[in-house]
């Protein structure tokens, strides 16, 4: 494959973890506002209101996280899909953070790094050893 194929492939991956977050994240505010309705609905007493008013800012403070990092995985897949400098950086952390969901998550996060680590990454990046973006250097005066 061409880095402009591997590009490509970890944008269009990128754009699909975003949004089976996205889909997870609206589950998990459903369940959570379910549950903690239900409890704090349906059982009468304090320890009810009390369970029901956890259940349900659990449930937003995990939907705010979730969606964040969707929107994070979105965002960096849009600018690697435009294979701006800061795509590559973006590409990375988000590969370092979707190590951590096992296994897609992992396998698409070693398939990134490997990527834009490699020599083909740093080459349609313009990158050079040090990390540097690289600038050709200017021509050299003539003194004649």
């Amino acid at each position: 494959m061409t880095p402009q194929e591997h590009n490509r492939l970890i944008s269009i991956l990128f754009h699909i973890q975003g949004g089976l977050q996205l889909f997870g994240g609206i589950i998990m505010i459903v369940l959570y506002a379910g549950f903690g309705s239900y409890f704090m609905l349906g059982l009468h007493g304090d320890e009810g209101q009390f369970v029901g008013g956890i259940l349900v800012v659990v449930g937003i403070v995990t939907a705010v996280l979730v969606f964040a990092f969707a929107a994070l995985d979105f965002y960096a897949a849009f600018k690697i899909g435009k294979m701006q400098p800061i795509g590559r950086i973006l590409g990375i952390v988000v590969a370092c953070l979707s190590v951590l969901s096992f296994p897609l998550g992992t396998a698409l996060g070693v398939y990134a790094l490997w990527f834009f680590f490699g020599d083909q990454g740093k080459a349609l990046y313009n990158v050079d050893a040090v990390g540097k973006q690289y600038s050709p250097p200017p021509p050299p005066n003539s003194w004649q």
